[in-house]
């Protein structure tokens, strides 16, 4: 008998959609029940490589953790990565299909919803139930046509749906009551109750406001989670205000990054912003660059444009600056491929065709071409400090790079971890080692000991790799922070934040599950 099916959805991006569905896949796995989650369509920079070597939102992942699963390309069909303003790459099944605009798009979400039923019904035949996550909210009206995100799907799904709103940005009985007035008759009845998230205060004081609510809609208010002050869990795309923030608890390591336009998985930076450490922050457009230990170079989705934004806002000469001062540099991906002295994309996968000039600082060069490498890997570093220091993360990029610097590299990687490409043009899979068992390297080390470049994201996930990069970058006698142990951390929290909070019985009969 397949599964069952129960969507979350929002009334407003960033309502919670995300982490409620970490926190029921959560308890759902803590209560012996095989759960997946699912979204149909998303759009976010922040990805992560599945375990059948594709691609999906880096929010599915987590999920998929909060599960006890591997991540697979089935829990999120269909993933938008914005490269312009009106633009994005599409990528179907974990596999880039094409660049579309807007209005492509559009046209092509009929064909775009096959791929997200495929997907729902494998998940359903394989697990007990399936908790899927809308995108944005279903009351935008100008994306009602051809819906595949929220309504449209959960109508052709045939599922229940909870509603869940924000109390913390204001305004949540209107968010609720004017959501629920655009929908359709049918769309109305599938909703089956909401959810008041992010809630401060004596709920006393809330509680008239519900039963207003529940007489006016019709609908139960099934729980108000409350505000989880410094709750962690890995950001589904936004980079939230408190990052750009400095510390003031004296922490003894500064790192920046820049956040220009089209910053891709920045959630390499969690285990930096969590060390106690270390005074991590993002530095926004037209901000100056301050003083830091560390530069750290994200990865791009257009790495020419944002290479152009780096120089429009004057870090290539703060760059050069903090060299000389005796400052680190890393780049990561995208940022890797900044470093080095030339960047060309001949045949205009990321934007226009053509070449750039790189900040120079690596005897590199790279060229955008038509395969994307997604691979799992774990390896050791090759700093001098580190000894065989274990590393792991995933690679997902488009360019080779080339060129006398990559003879110092930061990364080995074994035979097993050389990974697959896919082909963008027609899909198919490639073994990257073409069958040739051998040990390959990644990244470069700057022949002064200063800068650091790899295409490994992930980087300091592993606390003895994390406590060696900062050694390398200078702080001294690193006390040793588990990453991993605080991401469970945070999604047990949000777990036990519904428990307690969120009328699980009904959730459980709406699943068609014993409670």
């Amino acid at each position: 008998m397949p599964g069952s099916t129960l969507m979350i959805q929002g009334t407003t991006s960033d309502a919670g959609k995300s982490t409620l569905v970490v926190g029921l896949c959560r308890v759902l796995h803590r209560r012996g029940i095989r759960v997946a989650p699912f979204k149909p369509q998303n759009m976010a920079l922040n990805s992560a490589v599945t375990v059948d070597g594709g691609e999906i939102g880096r929010a599915q992942a987590v999920q998929a953790q909060a599960a006890g699963i591997e991540p697979h390309t089935d829990m999120n069909p269909v993933l938008l990565k914005p490269n312009t303003d009106t633009g994005a790459q599409v990528i179907i099944h974990g596999r880039v299909l094409a660049n579309m605009d807007a209005r492509g798009y559009h046209e092509y979400k009929t064909i775009a919803m096959k791929a997200v039923l495929e997907s729902w019904e494998r998940l359903r035949s394989q697990y007990e139930c399936v908790i899927v996550e809308g995108a944005g909210s279903p009351a935008e009206i100008n994306l009602r046509d051809r819906d595949i995100a929220n309504m449209g799907f959960a109508e052709a799904a045939d599922c229940p749906v909870l509603l869940i709103a924000d109390i913390d940005r204001g305004g949540v009985f209107a968010h609720i009551v004017g959501t629920l007035e655009l929908l359709s008759e049918s769309e109305r009845n599938r909703v089956k109750g909401s959810i008041i998230n992010r809630f401060r205060g004596d709920i006393s004081l809330l509680l008239p406001g519900n039963e207003w609510l529940v007489k006016r809609t019709g609908k139960p208010v099934l729980g108000v989670l409350p505000y989880l002050h410094g709750l962690h869990l890995e950001a589904e795309d936004g980079i939230s205000r408190a990052s750009f923030e400095k510390s003031t608890t004296g922490r003894r390591l500064s790192v920046i990054a820049p956040v220009y336009s089209r910053i891709s998985n920045h959630t390499d930076f969690d285990p930096l912003r969590l060390h106690p450490n270390v005074d991590f922050r993002f530095v926004g457009e037209r901000e100056p660059v301050p003083a830091a230990d560390l530069i750290i170079l994200p990865g791009s989705k257009s790495v020419r444009a944002d290479l152009e934004w780096l120089r429009r806002n004057g870090w290539d000469e703060a760059i050069i600056r903090h060299l000389r001062y005796g400052g680190k540099l890393i780049g990561i991906c995208g940022g890797f491929q900044m470093l080095g002295k030339r960047i060309a994309d001949p045949d205009g996968y990321e934007g226009a065709p053509g070449e750039s000039a790189g900040l120079g600082v690596l005897d590199i060069e790279t060229v955008l071409m038509p395969e994307k490498r997604l691979a799992r890997v774990s390896g050791e570093l090759l700093l001098g400090n580190a000894g065989n220091v274990r590393v792991s993360g995933y690679e997902i990029h488009m360019g080779v790079t080339s060129g006398p610097g990559l003879a110092r590299p930061l990364v080995r990687l074994p035979s097993h971890d050389a990974g697959m490409i896919k082909d963008r043009t027609d899909g198919t899979v490639k073994d990257r080692t073409d069958g040739a068992v051998k040990d390959r390297t990644d990244g470069a080390m700057s022949s002064d000991n200063q800068v650091l470049g790899t295409y490994l994201h992930g980087l300091f996930d592993e606390t003895a790799a994390c406590s060696a990069l900062l050694e390398w970058a200078g702080l001294a006698d690193v006390p040793a922070f588990d990453y991993h142990a605080a991401r469970e951390a945070g999604i047990d929290r949000m777990a036990d934040a519904v428990e307690e909070h969120l009328d699980m019985n009904e959730v459980l009969r709406l699943l068609h599950l014993p409670d």
